[in-house]
């Protein structure tokens, strides 16, 4: 005669931990279980434990109908849906057990591990500052710490006399230059135009002059950046250049 199953829930954490203990009790292999007699052994507990508790934890209940649901696909021949739900259930139930085991080691080292605690040592801290800076840093650091920061000098005469006594020069002036450069043959490439040793105002009258040149088409630049006299008022650029 079989014997009748009897469990008391609170014995276990939850419906796979229920699962778990059956899986042992009936030496089954955990990545190859029947899950048929699995299921008829879950469903016939929860059935006599929820006649006597109708407070019968829902995850319980739950499980018990998946395991209803998942009987009834086995039922049917070649059932894909079937085999997905076991897949499921059984990958659930390997990793709740290797949880299982885990929990258990951690449980175990924390009993082997002894754990001393004492009160904090109180330690001596020597305050005196032994580094030493000049006294224009700490003159600058207390200022700033106060909230007074240094003000800036005003800027001497010394300093804009490069600036304001620049030469001043103007584009007429460059025109003339390119043109006599150009009948004299001392230039022939843009790039000749431009040197380093040139003011920025040299450089800038330059630009601007080559500029109004081929504007007013006395003056022409090729791929290469070759220059030509246009031949739009040659005569006259070039009279002006002798001039």
């Amino acid at each position: 005669m079989e014997q009748a199953l009897t469990f008391h829930l609170e014995e276990f954490e939850g419906p796979l931990d229920l699962l778990l203990h059956l899986v042992s009790k009936n030496k089954m292999d955990l990545y190859d279980i029947e899950i048929t007699t699995l299921i008829d052994q879950y469903t016939q507990i929860i059935r006599t434990v929820q006649q006597n508790r109708m407070e019968l934890a829902s995850e319980f209940i739950e499980m018990a109908a998946r395991l209803v649901q998942m009987k009834s696909y086995l039922l049917l021949p070649k059932s894909e849906e079937a085999e997905r739900m076991k897949q499921e259930l059984t990958g659930e139930l390997i990793e709740y057990s290797q949880c299982k085991q885990v929990a258990q080691q951690l449980k175990q080292w924390e009993r082997d591990i002894s754990c001393t605690l004492r009160k904090p040592m109180q330690i001596e801290q020597d305050m005196t500052y032994t580094l030493h800076h000049p006294a224009y840093l700490l003159r600058d650091a207390l200022r700033s710490a106060m909230g007074k920061t240094v003000l800036r000098r005003e800027p001497t005469q010394q300093q804009f006399e490069p600036i304001v006594t620049a030469p001043f020069v103007s584009v007429g002036s460059r025109v003339v230059f390119i043109l006599r450069s150009l009948v004299s043959g001392k230039f022939s490439c843009l790039k000749q135009l431009f040197s380093k040793s040139n003011s920025k105002s040299q450089t800038v009258a330059t630009f601007l002059a080559v500029l109004e040149l081929v504007r007013a088409g006395r003056l022409t630049i090729d791929e290469q950046e070759h220059l030509t006299l246009g031949n739009r008022k040659h005569k006259q650029a070039h009279s002006s250049a002798e001039q």
